[in-house]
């Protein structure tokens, strides 16, 4: 009898191990990231409101799902067209099936495609659609500063075209993860690169920053009495030269060379271990450099960087919608420009104390046309990282002020 019931255990055994294998899997499979990691939604429920405050961040909205909230842009009749010449146009339209952009020549439609994703939000939005496993832009966005619909930077004025693929670097800035396979869709330009559609993880989110949080999760959830963090990367351990590579993953420019993927970096690791600048980008220095995306060394090249120990966390709060605040920014410059330091500005005595107390940015940080990105014939205008004396743009601030 004992004998049979030992027969019988394996019997028994195997559909449920069958079955806690899939449990498990499952758990543990819910972030493409791998096990490391909780997921974007597990953080909300400890960090309501830094959450709350977030969504509202361009790192946030970095990329979002397309739909009504997330595309600015008007589908009203009349403002929904974008004009490419007397015969073309785009229309967008509002559907059951989702927001598209529809080209018309001559009163007939040759081509269409469904918004899927919105990228950015801050200065423009710009859009992607699905072909099969690949990304490809949208040939119409939308600049938040004019409030209307323009051409999507950098595409062909004579004729609307689908055909901008998107690359693995885009993604890297602009989401917190996606994992690539050989594209499907037929090219002539040789391989192309898709995305598995199940593992895009949109935005920027707290694990990209912090790193994988499924053993701080599992820690503090069975401890929910000790209030210190644990087994999670808190930036104010970090030191200086880390914080600034983990800002660096995607505001050290463009014109890189990588050599892993962006995706694998954790706060921590070397930037240089990653990616470094392209030959072609030219030296470092001022002259090559462009204020959309190397803001890190456009910050090392400056006179309060070098002489300091400030990094990006000095000035940002990364969780904190502070866009526009000018007199926050400035009197964050305060904390180091100030009477006892013997450093304050040249301008203190000259111009109203209230005014000038707003203006360290406008003057040291102005807002400078950028190469990369060209709307309507004109540069987007990018505030600077590189902190300086800008002999004209304090002349054209003083002439206003002396207006008023």
């Amino acid at each position: 009898m004992l004998k049979r019931k030992f027969l019988l255990l394996p019997v028994f055994l195997f559909p449920m191990a069958v079955i806690l294998s899939q449990c498990f899997s499952k758990s543990e499979a819910h972030d493409p990231r791998g096990q490391a990691y909780a997921g974007p939604e597990t953080c909300i429920s400890c960090h309501a409101d830094i959450s709350k405050s977030y969504l509202h961040m361009a790192h946030y909205i970095a990329s979002s799902p397309a739909s009504a909230k997330t595309v600015s842009g008007s589908f009203a009749d009349g403002e929904n067209v974008f004009p490419y010449n007397g015969h073309s146009e785009v229309l967008m339209t509002k559907t059951d099936s989702g927001l598209y952009q529809s080209y018309y020549v001559n009163g007939k439609k040759t081509e269409a495609a469904r918004m899927d994703i919105a990228m950015g939000g801050v200065k423009g939005e710009s859009y992607l659609y699905w072909n099969d496993n690949e990304l490809f832009q949208l040939p119409v966005s939308f600049d938040n500063t004019k409030n209307h619909w323009i051409m999507s930077p950098g595409y062909d004025t004579v004729m609307a075209s689908f055909d901008r693929m998107i690359n693995i670097r885009c993604m890297e800035c602009h989401a917190s993860y996606a994992k690539t396979e050989p594209g499907r869709v037929p090219s002539f330009g040789g391989e192309t690169i898709g995305f598995q559609k199940n593992s895009v993880i949109l935005s920027i989110d707290c694990e990209r920053c912090h790193g994988g949080a499924r053993q701080h999760v599992d820690f503090q959830t069975a401890n929910p009495g000790v209030k210190t963090a644990k087994y999670i990367t808190k930036i104010s351990d970090l030191t200086r030269e880390q914080k600034v590579d983990l800002c660096g993953t995607c505001h050290s420019g463009t014109k890189t060379e990588n050599f892993r993927s962006i995706f694998d970096f954790k706060p921590g690791d070397k930037l240089t271990d990653f990616k470094k600048h392209a030959p072609s980008a030219g030296p470092t220095d001022l002259a090559h450099l462009d204020v959309h995306g190397d803001q890190l060394d456009m910050l090392k090249t400056s006179k309060c960087y070098i002489s300091s120990k400030m990094d990006c966390n000095t000035c940002h709060n990364t969780h904190k919608n502070e866009r526009g605040n000018a007199l926050l920014f400035a009197q964050r410059c305060q904390t180091c420009h100030k009477a006892e330091s013997h450093n304050v500005c040249k301008m203190t005595g000259k111009i109203d104390a209230t005014i000038l107390q707003a203006k360290c940015i406008a003057c040291h940080m102005p807002a400078l046309g950028t190469k990369a990105i060209i709307n309507e014939n004109e540069s987007v205008l990018i505030h600077t990282h590189h902190i300086a004396v800008y002999p004209d743009e304090i002349t054209r601030v003083t002439n206003y002020l002396k207006k008023k």
